[in-house]
């Protein structure tokens, strides 16, 4: 008998393992996969798909990448072009891929960045305001570590995580933007704000030199857009960082396309202004989707891959604790 009593016991004790772990220390937290999140945010039903990787419940404390799609776009969308869950996966991280506004229910929508872009922009939308209450609602979704959330996006998404750097920089680690510059008159942040940029000087439309860009697709709408190397410059000063950037990679296997790595550093506060700089690559999310609306965006490319290299950016920085 005493072997089935010490076998009962030991289930007991396994049962009641399990029970506390996950019934309690993660109670109510989603599990892995894809959800779809709603709020309520300026009277407005606001939501954004969440990306759970496999892992997540072995961790109390998970950083979160928030992906904001590009103008006219919406957060599936850009969940399937960027291919960010491959690496949330890999390397157990939280994948958020919000939702912005616009007039024809959840397509077409846009960010309130500055001056862009479209129906979010002309109505005034608060869309930093939007980030900290979805945040918020994320922490009672996912075991969420607030001191490592980070910010990236495409175009219009892009100039969104610039605005979450210049406004929120008490909620926002580090940002990486992709094919598009600032469009936010101010930097508020008292703290310098990481920032690595990815931007290809043959974008057809985020125009690297900046200027007048294309109109929109079906539209007449056109954006101003800043000079990347000027905008970058006042994010070197920003952060106090040193004048003079170092090359610090090169790639040019692909043909007729290169890549060349700048970093900014001795900056205040461990933060560091970096540039992946390409060539012969379109206005699009490098080693993305391949092939994906070229006749619009120009060429796609691999001579990078943005997700490998925005994390092994982010995963350096963290709010000050």
């Amino acid at each position: 008998m005493t072997p089935l009593v010490s076998c009962g016991r030991f289930f007991a004790v396994l049962i009641g393992f399990v029970s506390f772990s996950s019934g309690n220390a993660f109670a109510g937290f989603l599990p892995p996969g894809d959800h779809t999140i709603k709020l309520m945010h300026e009277k407005r039903e606001r939501s954004a798909i969440v990306h759970v990787p496999p892992r997540a419940l072995e961790r109390r404390d998970l950083p979160a990448v928030i992906n904001f799609h590009g103008g006219g776009g919406h957060g599936a969308n850009e969940q399937e072009y960027s291919l960010m869950d491959r690496l949330a996966d890999r390397e157990t991280f939280i994948a958020v891929y919000p939702n912005g506004s616009g007039r024809f229910g959840a397509r077409l929508l846009t960010w309130n960045a500055g001056t862009c872009c479209g129906y979010a922009a002309l109505n005034n939308i608060d869309d930093v305001g939007f980030t900290r209450a979805l945040i918020a609602k994320l922490t009672e979704s996912v075991p969420l570590d607030r001191r490592r959330i980070y910010a990236t996006g495409l175009s219009n998404g892009a100039m969104m995580s610039y605005r979450l750097a210049a406004e929120a920089g008490d909620l926002i680690a580090a940002v990486a933007p992709v094919a598009g510059g600032m469009v936010y008159s101010t930097i508020r942040s008292p703290r310098a704000v990481p920032v690595l940029h990815i931007h290809s000087v043959d974008d057809p439309r985020a125009l690297y030199n900046g200027g007048l860009g294309l109109p929109f697709p079906l539209t007449r709408s056109r954006v101003f857009h800043p000079n990347i190397d000027e905008m970058l410059q006042r994010w070197v000063r920003h952060d106090g960082c040193s004048g003079q950037a170092a090359v610090t990679d090169r790639r040019g296997e692909s043909p007729g396309q290169s890549a060349v790595r700048y970093v900014y550093s001795k900056c205040r506060g461990g933060a560091e202004v970096s540039l992946w700089k390409l060539a012969g690559a379109g206005h699009v999310w490098p080693g993305g989707k391949q092939k994906y609306l070229e006749r619009i965006l120009g060429p796609s490319t691999e001579i990078i891959d943005a997700n490998q290299e925005m994390w092994n950016f982010f995963q350096r920085f963290a709010l000050p604790g």
